[in-house]
Formats: structure tokens, sequence, C-alpha cells
């Protein structure tokens, strides 16, 4: 025997059906007598069966199935169901256990798009209770509570999405029918009655409840059912056995005593994993993880570790590159010293040239300027006194006309702005002048002339040079 064990009960009034599945092997027997209870607790222990958990089943007889339609709004889908539940159930909702399946469209080609169809599955508490005490006296944990038919389409291989499928499985005098759609249970029914006719005509009846005009196949299961076979056949049906995977056709082959129908039942609530319609309640439900949530979690995983591989595979590399880096560094660090020292040099030679060259610019060489103001000035005027500093230079003295020097003046290269600094005074036979004008540029502009001095044109024969009667021929700048 394997350590663990799926097991699983179906109460049948004072019997119980019991199956046991360890990996492909199956174990399957039915215990009855007047302390059922007992009984089954006696059968486990005499079997040895490595089990902890129980999955209880129901008959579908003692639970109501049913698709309704939701108004279409938002909503939790589950406490729209718990309004609508009171007017479909034959006892009080508030002592109701239920689950529900949402029907997409498509599989209910003629629904009003205003509304959505669910089927529900709903259960009275005493029902609950009861089958919950059982898990409690043979002190095995439950982990679902499912009508026992509900569990057959997970023995199947996938179909079809938009296949439309009545399963018919018969177990003893009564027969439970499936109406799938892709595998999904849309609705469930119990025949209470081997009858072909019965069974065939609550088909029918069933076609309308979820809007069905027919049907691609009919599986059959369970204990044989000849007729019911020949009267759907007679009306074009294509009834065949259900397309079981590998691991549930082996299962059930293992099945060989009697009744077969409900010992299958039982084995298809133990093989189960993913169970449709639960009616355990919430706070006993054991927590599952789907493949999705599997799925979700795995990416969830790689992209940590990826995300984690992102941020540290680069601080690494930059550790090795700075490691390397201050290793060079400190090999260039004698000549970058050196090289650092000749700028400083460097950089204090050049701003002593600098000051040197301000120095040049800005003084005022007063040779030059004499020697234009003799090429500019007409014979006729006469300077007696000359002021030059860094803004600029003042011409006193007098002449024929004070008002011709203005033009000529201004045509200099290195003088602007000339004016009259004070009002023209008329002597004997010349007028007395005060002329100011600015430096073109800055003094440099002087100094420029030192280094490409103007050559003075040759005095006319028989002309005296200017000179001012009572000053000396130049005037000395005002310092």
């Amino acid at each position: 025997m394997l350590a663990r064990a799926h097991f699983a009960v179906l109460p049948l009034g004072d019997r119980f059906v019991a199956a046991a599945v360890q990996r492909g092997r199956v174990e399957v027997f039915v215990v009855s007598g007047e302390n059922p209870v007992e009984a089954l607790r006696a059968e486990i222990g005499q079997r040895r069966l490595p089990v902890r958990t129980i999955a209880l089943a129901l008959p579908r007889a003692s639970v109501t199935v049913k698709p309704i339609e939701l108004p279409a709004m938002g909503g939790e889908v589950r406490e729209m169901i718990s309004f609508e539940l009171e007017r479909h159930l034959p006892f009080p909702s508030d002592d109701a256990t239920f689950d529900y399946l949402l029907l997409p469209d498509e599989r209910n080609g003629t629904t009003p798009p205003g509304g959505r169809q669910v089927v529900i599955a709903a259960a009275d508490r005493r029902v609950v209770d009861g089958a919950l005490r059982i898990a409690e006296e043979v002190k095995l944990r439950p982990v679902s509570l499912t009508v026992a038919s509900h569990n057959l389409p997970a023995l199947i291989v996938r179909r079809p999405h938009q296949e439309k499928v009545v399963w018919i499985h018969r177990a003893g005098d009564t027969s439970d029918l499936l109406f799938l759609v892709g595998g999904t249970i849309a609705l469930s029914r119990n025949v209470a009655s081997a009858e072909a006719a019965t069974v065939v005509a609550e088909i029918q009846r069933s076609f309308t409840l979820v809007r069905w005009r027919g049907c691609d196949s009919v599986w059959v299961s369970g204990d044989s059912q000849p007729e019911v076979t020949a009267a759907l056949t007679e009306r074009g049906m294509t009834v065949t056995e259900p397309p079981y995977t590998p691991r549930a056709r082996a299962m059930l082959e293992t099945v060989t005593d009697s009744p077969r129908g409900v010992l299958e039942l039982a084995v298809a609530v133990a093989a189960g994993r993913l169970r449709p319609l639960e009616l355990l309640p919430v706070a006993l439900r054991p927590r599952q993880i789907t493949r999705g949530q599997l799925v979700t979690a795995g990416f969830a995983a790689a992209t940590i570790l990826l995300a984690l591989g992102a941020l540290l595979a680069p601080g690494w590399r930059e550790t090795r590159r700075l490691a390397d880096l201050n290793a060079r560094i400190g090999r260039l660090d004698p000549e970058v010293r050196a090289t650092e020292r000749v700028l400083q040099d460097l950089e204090r030679n050049r701003r002593l040239l600098a000051t040197i060259q301000s120095l040049e610019t800005n003084s005022v060489r007063p040779l030059p300027l004499l020697r234009e103001l003799t090429e500019l000035l007409p014979n006729d005027a006469w300077l007696t006194l000359l002021s030059a500093d860094t803004k600029g230079v003042e011409l006193t003295g007098q002449a024929s006309a004070a008002a011709a020097l203005i033009p000529l003046l201004e045509n200099s290269p290195r003088l602007e702005r000339v004016e009259f600094s004070s009002p023209v005074t008329r002597g004997r036979d010349k007028e007395q002048f005060r002329i100011r004008a600015s430096w073109e540029g800055s003094p440099g502009a002087v100094a420029a002339a030192v280094s490409a001095p103007v050559t003075p044109s040759p005095i006319p024969a028989g002309v005296q040079p200017r000179r001012p009667p009572s000053a000396p021929p130049a005037a000395s700048p005002t310092r």
C-alpha cells in the first residue's frame, strides 16, 4: 500500500459505497447495516487504507440542480444568486448551501443578450450536515461534497468547445442525466425509473430547459440499459460509450462487482481533482491551487529570478570594471601629478602674460597720436594743450575755422564722438577752441600705431612747420 490514498464515500440510505484510489490502484466496497458508519470505520481498518481525508458525494435526487438567468448588471454573482435562490428551491434558501457555474453565451445561442446564464446546485443544510457527520464519525477530514454524477466528466478526454452531449448513467433503478457543453455541466437530471420511454421523455423535456434543439451524441455508462439505447437509436441519436481517458478506463476496468453503476460513481468521486458545483461549506474547504495559479506562480518566480539577475549582473560587471579602472588609475597617477604641475606653471605664465598685455593695451602712448594730429590738422591750426588718458583726448588751441576740425578728427581711425567741450571764442584773427574725443575701441588703438607707424608726408618747399607762438612744439599729455 502507498502512503496516501484518495478516499470517497457515497451514502445511499442504509448503505455506503466507498472507493479508494492510489496511483491507479482501485479498491471499491459497499458497507451496510444498522450502523453503516461503524461498518465503514471497521472496513477501513481491516483493509489498512492509509487515508486522512474523505470526499463525500450525494445522490442527484437529494440536490436541486437547475439553470437560471441573472440580470445583466454588475455585481458579485454569488450575491445575485442568493437573492434569486428563494424562488428556485423547494426549501428555505437560508438553510441552503449552493454553488454555481457560469454558462458562456456561446453555449446558449438563444439566450437573450441582456441576461447571464448560470447553473446552480443547492442542498438543504440538513443533507449537508448528515454527510459531514459521516466524516466526523470516521475521523477523516472532509475535502469535498458534491453530487456523485457531477464527477463523471473528470474521467473523459478534453472535448470540443461547442460539443453538446447527453450522458446517461444508470445506477440500479435510477438514471442520472448530464447535459454537457464542451465537457462542462449545463444541467443534470435524475430519473427514478428504468423505463426507456421515461428516460427519453425526460431528455426531450430537458432540451427546453437548456435551450437545445438536439445534441451531437448520447453517452451511456453504468448498469446495462439496452432498452434506452435502442429507443434513442430509433430517434436518430448517436449512442456511444463515453470517451474515457486511458487512466480512467484502467480504473473502471478494475470494477467487476455489482452494483456496477454506483461503484463507478464512487470511483469517479475518488479520482476527481477539480470538482464542479462544490457544496462543502466555505469554512471547511481546503485551499487548492489551480493550474492557472501554478502557471502564474511559475511565471512570477521566473520573473523574480530574471529581475534579480538583471539587477545583480550589471553590478557585478561594474564592480569588476571599477577595480580594473582603479588599477589603471593607480599606474597613471605619477604621470597625472607631473602633468598637473606643468599645467599649473602654464596657467601662472598665462596670467602673467595677460597682465602684461593688458598694461600695454590700456596705456596711452602720445607720440603716435601727435604724429597723426600733425597729419590731420591744417597749417593754420595751433595746439596749445593736449591732454590724453584712457578715456579719450582733449585738444585746446586756435584755428581760423574751428568747426572744420571736427570732421577732420572724425576721419581718424583712432578717435570717435569728436565734439566741442566748451564754446568757441573769437580772437583777433583766430578762433579759440577746446575739443574732446573718445578712443575708438580702446587706448590700444594708439599703441597699435607703434607697431605700424604712419610715415609723415614731406613738407612742401617754402612751408614752415606749425608751431604755437608761445608754447613748445607739443604739449606733454596730462598724467
